[in-house]
């Protein structure tokens, strides 16, 4: 594992960005078409019944679904990055190892996953630990 290079913290969060961007307009769109007044806040929209289900089919789909049909989600390709599995980078994701690794997204996207990666020798999210994955840079191994 010496020769493979590991993806930085800036590809990792530029890479989550790209894709949280793409869910969170999605998200956005869906609260403009589909959204109802919430009784939570003045002013503010909530979806509920299929369009709430979209939403989390629409982020399994760019996310999960990604990682184990083509290797990596768009904001990886883009970057040039991909999780591989930790004892086997020749190998793909397996649905379980894709399902636990974005299962900790939501942990992930606070510090926590920002504190991981720059602490951890592999520079593993938690969603990396729980699968035994990585993250590498297949452009410069």
């Amino acid at each position: 594992m010496k020769n493979i290079k590991k993806a930085s913290l800036i590809e990792r969060l530029l890479s989550g960005f790209i894709d949280y961007f793409i869910i969170f307009g999605f998200i956005g769109i869906m609260l403009i078409f589909y959204g109802k007044d919430s009784s939570i806040s003045e002013g503010g929209k909530s979806l509920t019944g299929l369009s709430a289900l979209a939403v989390v089919i629409f982020w399994f789909i760019i996310t999960v679904l990604s990682d184990y049909l083509f290797g990596q989600t768009l904001g990886n390709y883009t970057l040039g990055i991909k999780p591989v599995p930790k004892n086997n980078i020749n190998r793909g994701l397996t649905f379980s190892e894709s399902i636990k690794r974005h299962l900790c997204a939501w942990v992930d996207l606070s510090f926590v996953g920002i504190i991981l990666i720059a602490i951890t020798e592999d520079k593993q999210r938690l969603g990396d630990l729980w699968a035994n994955t990585i993250v590498i840079d297949y452009k410069n191994s």
